[in-house]
């Protein structure tokens, strides 16, 4: 595990295009969540310790999307053939055990994480849906506390979310998220 933190990302930008089956067996796309009026896409997994001791805040982030209109995407796109706790299946099972409500997607060639410029897991991104076109509003940490839920001061994403569905601007410095580097294919 090499600790890794997000990098900064001009804020404006347009998500790029994916089309990445889910732990449900359907196909996702970014059209697949065209009513939605902002989108939180985390790159994540199922065995990194910084995702493990997020996954049921994940998990809260995503009902709250759902009752303010909008949508949150997991997506892995760790190397499963070097872990395979990142296979296809282990997420499958994944969902299953912790009750995701939310799209789970498989990256298996990586295109999409290059594509985002995501570098670590967590790594979310949120985007705001402006005239069906989702525009990187936010890209940085979950909260202030990683390790130990009781801890949490400052709920950034949410925070985020809320100043991004009332148009208001960030009412906080953005600081990057942090976790394990994305276990990438060999070239």
């Amino acid at each position: 595990m090499a600790l890794t933190h997000s990098t900064e990302k001009n804020l404006g930008l347009k998500a790029p295009e994916f089309n990445l089956i889910g732990v449900d067996e359907k196909t996702y796309s970014l059209n697949s969540f065209s009513d939605a009026r902002a989108l939180m896409v985390v790159f994540m997994c199922n065995h990194c310790p910084y995702v493990v001791a997020v996954r049921e805040r994940i998990n809260e982030l995503a009902k709250q999307c759902l009752e303010k209109g909008s949508m949150l995407v997991g997506i892995n796109s760790n190397d499963a053939v070097k872990y395979p706790k990142d296979s296809y299946e282990a997420m499958q099972e994944n969902a299953k055990a912790y009750g995701y409500v939310f799209p789970y997607l498989y990256d298996d060639t990586q295109q999409v994480a290059k594509s985002y410029d995501a570098v670590c897991t967590p790594d979310p991104f949120l985007f705001e849906n402006v005239n069906g076109e989702f525009l990187l509003r936010y890209q940085g940490r979950v909260d202030d506390n990683w390790k130990e839920p009781a801890m949490v001061t400052r709920n950034d994403l949410s925070l985020a979310l809320d100043a991004v569905l009332e148009q208001k601007k960030l009412g906080f410095e953005v600081v990057p998220s942090m976790g394990c580097n994305i276990k990438w294919k060999a070239d």
